[in-house]
């Protein structure tokens, strides 16, 4: 009796720990060079079918390439175009992405940032450094003050046909952002460039500002005094 009443304890803990460990698995849906190169820019993906949102960060263009998505602690939000200075963001779930990435995490840790790290490379630099025993991709982020940041928002027109990254940038809109305390959410792999991250580049990153006002496609960093947060293995 004792025998069966310690193999079911471990078979309920064992279930806990696996669960555990499937909420810090990456999802990914679609390949960012389908949607540049093929021009699939069609839904792969709705948010709202997301079950679990606990703890939920992800990020991915929205479908048609017309406006950027970002879900940051289970909060979703969809930034677009309104002029060359102007953009307008709002929190739904009722939109789709041609590709996207995301994954649960409901405990970070909390690492300060040397004082040379300023840049994107920088940041993708000291990120891996840091992660050296990590399963990869995973999800990360910066929390703080940024001095400078570029961030753009696709807007291709309607009805473009897309073949090539040229093609699929038409209309994109850039935005400065300056002296402001924002959240950047990034994912990093060393594997998946074509899939979620560029070519150039292991990291695809997001930002929001404190306010909720501006919300991008992280292009260009300067960091004034951020943290950064992995999650707690």
């Amino acid at each position: 009796m004792k025998k069966i009443v310690f193999l079911f304890t471990l078979l309920i803990f064992v279930g806990c720990t696996l669960k555990v460990q499937e909420k810090q698995n990456v999802n990914i849906v679609g390949a960012m060079k389908n949607v540049m190169w093929k021009g699939k820019l069609s839904g792969s993906i709705n948010l709202d079918t997301i079950a679990d949102k606990k703890g939920l960060y992800g990020l991915g263009p929205v479908s048609y390439l017309t406006g950027e998505l970002l879900i940051n602690n289970g909060k979703s939000y969809v930034s677009k175009v309104i002029s060359d200075t102007t953009m307008i963001v709002e929190k739904s779930f009722d939109i789709s992405a041609p590709f996207f990435v995301y994954s649960n995490i409901n405990n970070w840790n909390e690492i300060k940032l040397p004082t040379d790290v300023k840049t994107i490379k920088d940041v993708e630099k000291f990120t891996k450094n840091q992660a050296t025993n990590f399963k990869k991709p995973f999800a990360f982020k910066l929390i703080g003050q940024v001095a400078k940041a570029v961030i753009h928002i696709q807007n291709l027109p309607q009805g473009s046909k897309v073949s090539s990254p040229v093609e699929a940038h038409q209309g994109q809109i850039n935005y400065t952002i300056t002296n402001e305390n924002c959240e950047i959410i990034g994912f990093f792999s060393t594997e998946h460039q074509g899939i979620f991250t560029h070519h150039d580049s292991f990291v695809h990153m997001h930002l929001i500002t404190k306010d909720e006002t501006k919300m991008g496609h992280l292009d260009e960093l300067e960091i004034g005094e951020m943290k950064l947060y992995l999650p707690k293995k």
